[in-house]
């Protein structure tokens, strides 16, 4: 008897649908065909195993399983309830007639238990939009795939479960959840409040404007300043996430197995902090089955990269072209993959090897040939790209032994929300342009021109002290942004005064 069973496999975030041909014919052998990978062909020992220890056997017949489409590669464990159902309906061990309103996934245990498997909510998006009537799971995956509205998912335990649910023999309600309910119970929940900051308030400053106009920042300071300790704070003050942004940041973590099995949408956006160690791979994806890598996985969120110049040269460089892109794309021999990578980027970095030039107090015994040669670890082109480059010092004790608290993290993320606002309204006919950061040249002509005293101020800065032509754009940028802060339509002389100051850490300056 020929049957069809229906599972999905990943491709980039998104899902496509397998059709999983099962012909059971007279005779002895098994054959699995459409480009299975090792662990799908070693699904014969898990399936009649489970079948065993549920009370079935694995069928004398000879069976001929083709995964459709034949090109694609197939890959993982989690198609081995599909094929342990397939094969069953094939040899007319249990009814087929609702085997077709499904997608199943799901990797058995020997003892026939269905073990999670990642990337659930692409695969329900799918199933949707290809108009079947429900999914079914593993039980630890209901919930993420329960997100999806209009789709009735099943949570099973055991691969008996699901044949006595095919055979009629058991009633199970689909699971429900209240997605936006959950959803926005959870927007403001965070560790880390900028009420328990002391001093630091051009620093704080700094990053209310950085998260008003989406703008990259690096802070350049001593050892114990405090740089990580503000970077922490920062998703506390970026606007929550829409629903939209929700649902594709969940759904680049489910592809990379990151979701927890009691939680379904993300409601912070991410804040990721990989190690300078990382490798190239595990930042920008990819791998011989390509994964979503560190700037991925901070999409609509934040990538901290503490000790800058630590990280590796090509690390850093492979960054550039996503910082401009919002996207990386993973390209193979037989394909490509695409993931998104709109990111925030903010970074930390000593000023110089011993982490002391420039300190107030304390001497540096650096040679100005060791601070330049620190600091050119990090490259102009990725330099370019950071809009705000701003020196901390360390606090001074009266401001850490005052017990006052300070301005809270609410109270500022209630300006950056305005702000953003503003934006929004600003770049509504704008495809891909949602901040004031991502503004090209055309739109700074038409929303960020200065009056004339704002440019002959903006004059005398580049002159004296020598900015880059390439940091005219960014002082245009920050300072749109400040205005929007002030709830102001037009540039004054003094917004462009504070964003020349974010500008003072350029490298023509740097260790002089």
């Amino acid at each position: 008897m020929l049957v069809k069973v229906y599972a999905a496999a990943l491709q980039g975030v998104n899902a496509i649908v397998i059709t999983i041909e099962v012909n059971c014919t007279k005779g002895v052998r098994f054959y699995l065909v459409g480009l299975p990978d090792v662990s799908i062909k070693e699904s014969h020992e898990r399936i009649t195993s489970a079948l065993s220890e549920n009370g079935y056997k694995f069928p004398r017949n000879q069976i001929l399983v083709n995964m459709a489409p034949a090109d694609i590669r197939k890959e993982g464990a989690s198609y081995d309830l599909p094929l342990a159902i397939g094969i069953l309906a094939g040899a007319e061990k249990i009814k087929a007639d609702k085997i077709g309103d499904y997608i199943m996934m799901g990797e058995l245990s020997l003892d026939g238990a269905l073990q999670p498997i990642r990337g659930v909510l692409p695969i329900a998006i799918k199933a949707k939009e290809a108009g079947f009537k429900g999914i079914i799971l593993p039980g630890k995956n209901a919930l993420e795939a329960a997100v999806v509205e209009g789709l009735d998912v099943y949570g099973m335990d055991n691969i008996g479960q699901v044949i006595r649910f095919f055979n009629d023999e058991i009633q199970l309600d689909p699971v429900k959840i209240d997605a936006g309910k959950d959803f926005y119970a959870g927007q403001s929940q965070f560790e880390w409040d900028f009420s328990d900051v002391k001093g630091q308030e051009n620093v704080k400053r700094a990053m209310e404007v950085a998260c008003a106009g989406g703008h990259n920042l690096i802070l350049v300071g001593p050892p114990g300043a405090g740089k990580s300790m503000l970077a922490k704070r920062i998703p506390s003050i970026l606007p929550p996430l829409t629903l939209s942004e929700s649902l594709e940041t969940t759904k680049i973590h489910s592809v990379a197995g990151k979701i927890t099995h009691n939680g379904s949408l993300i409601a912070v956006r991410p804040f990721r902090s990989p190690h300078h160690s990382i490798s190239t791979v595990a930042m920008v994806g990819g791998g011989s089955y390509p994964q979503p890598g560190e700037i991925s996985l901070s999409h609509n969120g934040v990538l901290f990269l503490d000790e800058l110049p630590e990280f590796p040269r090509l690390v850093l460089e492979v960054m550039r072209q996503p910082l401009e892109d919002r996207k990386i794309t993973i390209s193979r021999a037989k394909f490509s993959v695409e993931y998104p990578a709109g990111f925030m980027l903010i970074a930390s970095m000593n000023p110089c090897p011993c982490g002391y030039f420039n300190h107030p107090e304390r001497a540096c015994v650096c040679s100005p040939m060791q601070v330049q040669k620190y600091l050119s670890r990090v490259s102009g082109p990725l330099l370019d790209r950071i809009d705000i480059q701003i020196e901390i010092v360390p606090v001074p004790f009266e401001k850490i032994s005052d017990v006052r608290p300070s301005e809270s993290s609410e109270a500022i993320r209630r300006r950056v929300i305005e702000a953003r606002q503003i934006q929004e309204q600003r770049f509504a006919g704008e495809k891909g342009i949602y901040c004031n950061a991502q503004m090209h040249t055309r739109l700074l002509h038409k929303h960020a021109r200065p009056d004339e005293s704002g440019l002959q101020r903006l004059k005398i800065a580049m002159e004296k002290l020598s900015l880059s032509a390439r940091a005219y754009d960014r002082i245009l940028r920050v300072a749109r942004t400040i205005a929007d802060l002030e709830g102001l339509e037009n540039i004054q002389s003094h917004h462009l005064g504070e964003a020349i100051n974010y500008r003072n850490l350029d490298r023509e300056n740097w260790g002089c």
